[in-house]
């Protein structure tokens, strides 16, 4: 696997970018864009998991990296908590649930991913 120079190499990241677009978009119509409440918090958290990938990977070490990409992950839970909601109150179509679900699950499986391959390379013996 080649070294990421950027965050925006991620493409944990770059699914968790789309993920916040995705995320603008659906909030920007309908009853959801007049729940002021539900469609605050559900932005705040697709931009929370998105903007703590790339704090974590600006911070410099494995070790707070993962703690970061942790909160991603948490962060992704929540917006498909919400999504479920949504759902309920009609703001989204099953088709569009699915969708959105399927991007939160991929953000929380690939952070999932990089958080045990950073704990192996900081739990990994230095050779001497």
């Amino acid at each position: 696997m080649a070294k990421a120079e950027r965050f925006e190499d991620l493409i944990t990241w770059q699914d968790a970018r789309e993920l916040r677009k995705e995320i603008y978009a659906v909030t920007k119509r309908g009853e959801f864009a007049r729940d002021f409440e539900m469609r605050g918090q559900i932005r705040s958290a697709a931009l929370s998991a998105m903007s703590n990938i790339a704090e974590g990977f600006e911070r410099g070490t494995n070790k707070e990296f993962a703690y970061f990409l942790n909160i991603a992950k948490g962060s992704s839970g929540e917006v498909r908590s919400i999504l479920y909601a949504a759902l309920d109150e009609g703001y989204v179509t099953q088709p569009e649930f699915d969708s959105l679900c399927s991007r939160c699950l991929s953000v929380s499986r690939r952070s999932s991913r990089l958080i045990t391959s950073l704990n192996r390379a900081t739990n990994r013996p230095r050779a001497t």
